[in-house]
């Protein structure tokens, strides 16, 4: 990694991969990322290979089921396929750097990862926050090129996200801005969500999971995602109420002070 703020363990040797495709599923509105990458982690029984700790991160540990301390990390994991379909590298975890620096020097210190690995394309995954909870929710794309989009254009997806939204703020976002200078193409999901620190946005994770699972035949059973969620909701929950005060406020507050009051998407 770049700074001496950052420490990278590894797991294992580095594997050979088949161009694999990068999918970022960290903390933010609705935890629709977060919800999305987990669960293909758990489903895909992909590999740890990278955990990531950092200064940068909130200054706060997590109190987990045995009573004890855990301080909050960042995960890549790998799976890989038979055949000739892409491997995939995804990138989940606890938090995500708030401050403006640290966020760029985390996403570089990704994309260097992802190029070590041969990795030329990227996927960042989130949630735009609404003012009320969205029977079904609507899936928005956005990229740095036209032709990404038009690989995963579907019914499925709407790429009309001029005006949607405002500023897409954090690792979500940069990792697409960054990944233009290297020469990767990269693409953003954003699912509609109730903009509750609180609420969880299963339904929008779903959506998500959909449209990758058809573009990346990934052949993975969504509908267990209904089954889990009582799982899903005690794990997040627990860690996104312990972290809430201490990063969303702090996070907002930055994003609110330099955009303006109706920065409604955050990671």
């Amino acid at each position: 990694m770049r700074s001496n703020y950052w420490k990278t363990i590894q797991f294992g040797k580095i594997p050979k991969l088949n161009r694999p495709i990068f999918i970022e599923g960290l903390p933010g509105i609705g935890n629709v990322g977060k919800v999305a990458v987990d669960f293909l982690i758990d489903e895909l029984k992909a590999k740890k290979l990278y955990e990531i700790t950092s200064y940068t991160f909130p200054h706060s540990v997590f109190v987990n089921e045995d009573n004890l301390v855990e301080l909050p990390i960042v995960e890549v994991f790998y799976k890989q396929f038979s055949g000739k379909k892409p491997d995939l590298l995804l990138l989940g975890g606890d938090v995500q750097p708030i401050d403006e620096i640290s966020s760029y020097e985390f996403s570089e210190n990704i994309l260097d990862i992802v190029e070590k690995l041969e990795g030329k394309e990227i996927i960042t995954l989130g949630g735009i926050g609404l003012a009320d909870i969205p029977k079904k929710p609507k899936v928005y794309c956005t990229a740095n090129t036209k032709k990404i989009i038009e690989k995963y254009k579907s019914d499925l997806v709407s790429n009309k996200l001029y005006g949607i939204v405002g500023p897409i703020v954090g690792v979500s976002g940069l990792l697409l801005g960054l990944a233009t200078r290297r020469n990767m193409e990269a693409i953003s999901f954003l699912a509609e969500t109730y903009g509750h620190p609180m609420y969880l946005g299963i339904k929008g994770a779903k959506e998500i999971l959909n449209i990758l699972n058809k573009k990346l035949e990934l052949n993975i059973d969504i509908n267990k995602l209904d089954r889990e969620i009582k799982d899903i909701e005690s794990e997040i929950l627990k860690k996104t109420e312990q972290l809430s005060e201490v990063t969303k406020q702090i996070a907002l507050k930055k994003f609110q002070k330099k955009f303006g009051k109706d920065v409604d998407y955050i990671g």
